[in-house]
Formats: structure tokens, sequence, C-alpha cells
């Protein structure tokens, strides 16, 4: 039932954390408030790392990446906790170390010192963001984000620092206006954007490395010229629906490596923390412009059958495949 629903940002940050996936849809009540940047607790599935930093079903160790707001003696100070849906503003954020120092010195990764994603909590809304860093270590970035609702904001990031690893810390921000619930999109293995339609080919997988391969065409016809992005021919994010569990991951080959051509298929390697419903963001140059394909998939259980060889259980494969329409973020 999509009844309207008055709550505070606050509430909504609060119920998120246990799951509730708030959507942000046409405006119909208000929602006012603050909502203080709070650490997420893991779900029970840590374990040894896997691809872009996620830890496989079954362990205890670490909970998936962006669910905390602090790691490793990092902590992510977010400066601007609260905005208004539909309206131009700065946000402003810095990294802290364990002495409370804001960080001023990074590893590049892809081109930049730090990837800045934001996402609305029904992963209807979906940025990637490159900020630029003050002197004293404060990032900044506009941003107009268009529906009201709770968002996460995550930093992915590589400090200088001897041993340090790949970090991604996340923090709620609270955007006030009207919202309404709305539900997370059909799974999908085809998302049309302008005059484009990307092919999903390949399942999720929980615990286990899996290939990902997707397909870009323009008006029907296959997209031999893709280019370079952030030293990429793409660029793949997923956000676990509910708790927005974050996976980063890069393509296989990149430009100029001799084997890897520019379209139409891009592929990746990643692997999920745990079972359940994923929300895919690919993206990828043409022409001159940035755009995003997003997809719903459901990410299954890998299990082993008699002869050691891996199969899949509740990844929906005997789902049709669903055309989903992608707006351009």
């Amino acid at each position: 039932m999509n009844t309207p629903v008055k709550i505070t940002a606050f509430a909504a940050a609060l119920a998120a954390s246990f799951g509730v996936a708030y959507g942000v849809g046409s405006a119909v009540t208000p929602i006012t408030g603050s909502a203080e940047p709070a650490a997420h607790a893991g779900h029970g599935d840590g374990g040894s790392p896997g691809t872009g930093g996620q830890r496989a079903e079954g362990g205890h160790e670490t909970p998936p990446d962006g669910l905390q707001i602090s790691q490793d003696g990092y902590t992510l100070d977010l400066k601007t906790p609260q905005v208004r849906a539909a309206e131009a503003t700065e946000l402003r954020f810095a990294v802290r170390d364990s002495a409370g120092r804001q960080v001023t010195a990074y590893q590049r990764a892809h081109g930049k010192e730090l990837h800045l994603i934001l996402a609305s909590r029904d992963l209807g809304t979906y940025r990637h963001l490159h900020p630029t860093r003050a002197a004293d270590g404060t990032w900044s970035t506009k941003a107009e984000l268009p529906t009201a609702g709770t968002y996460r904001l995550f930093a992915d990031f590589t400090p200088t620092a001897k041993d340090a690893e790949n970090l991604t810390l996340g923090a709620d921000l609270a955007v006030s206006g009207s919202y309404r619930p709305a539900p997370l999109p059909a799974p999908s293995v085809v998302a049309k954007v302008d005059d484009y339609a990307v092919t999903l080919d390949g399942r999720l997988r929980a615990g286990a490395e899996s290939r990902l391969s997707l397909k870009v065409t323009k008006s029907g016809r296959p997209v031999t010229d893709l280019q370079p992005y952030l030293g990429a021919y793409g660029h793949l994010v997923a956000l676990r629906s509910g708790d927005l569990a974050y996976l980063h991951v890069h393509p296989n080959g990149a430009p100029g490596d001799g084997k890897t051509a520019p379209g139409p298929e891009v592929s990746f390697t990643a692997m999920a923390p745990s079972t359940g419903s994923y929300r895919l963001f690919l993206d990828f140059q043409h022409e001159g412009k940035v755009r995003t394909a997003a997809f719903t998939v459901n990410a299954g259980r890998v299990e082993s059958d008699t002869t050691g060889e891996h199969r899949g259980e509740g990844d929906g494969a005997s789902e049709a495949p669903q055309t989903h329409e992608v707006h351009q973020h």
C-alpha cells in the first residue's frame, strides 16, 4: 500500500538501519528535522575479503563496506548533515584520522583521490561525484537531490599512511521536503538511458566471485567506441537493498592494455556480501557524456554439487527478463 507517511528524517534514518527502504516519490507530506550520521552495525555476513572490499557470507570479521562511519582509525565527518530537496547546495565533509586531524593526503585511484557516491534509501536516486579538497582536508561538491528522504553518502578512498587499505565509509544525509514510499524497481536484465540500452549477462553471487558482462548499444547498434572514464570503459557500483551495503568493482581489463576492446561489452568480477536484492549502477562514457544505467538483481547463494562445481540457488534465474526504463541521474 503506497500510503503517504509523515515521518521525521531522523526516524527515517533509524528505520532504514533496520532494513526498511524509504521511497522518494511525488510530494505528499513534509519531512523535516536533521539526522546525525550514524555508524551501522554489521549484519553477520562478514568474513574474508571479497572483490571491492566486500566479505563473503558465513564469517564474522568486518561488515560490508559503507555500513560504518568509522573504520581502521578513520572517521567520516559529514559537515552538511541536512539539505533541502530540489535545491542546489554544497555538500561538505572530511575524513579524520585517529587523532582527530583532517586527512590531507590520499592515494589516487582511477584518477581521483576520493570517489563520492550518493544514493537514496529507496535506490531511486544515485550520484557518482568527485568533490574537490581544500588544503585543510575539507571536501566539497555541488549537488541537487530531487526528492526528500534519507540518503546514504559513501566516501571511497585510500589514505597514504603506511599499510593503509582502501576504505568506504558511510554517513546518512537528511533531505527535507515531501516524500512517498516507493518500491524497489523490479529485477531486470536491460536498462535504457537516452538512446542507449545496456544488457546484463551473468548473475551476482553471494560468497563467490562471478563475472558480470554489460553490453552497450545505441539505437539498436553495438557501441564499439566507448570512451575511457576515470581510466576505464565503465564503473560499476552495487548497493544492497535495505541497508545499502556497498560494493564498488572495477572492470576486467583497461584501455590501452592491448586486449580490452572499447565496447560493446564491459565485464566485471564481483562478489555479493550476502543473498538479497541489489541495485547495480553502471557509469559509462560515449560521445563525450557520462550516463548511468541501473538494474535490480537478486544475489543467490552458491553451493557446490557432488561434482565440486558451483551452482546458484535462489537467484531468480527462472524469472523472465524485463526491460526497465532508467532516467539519467
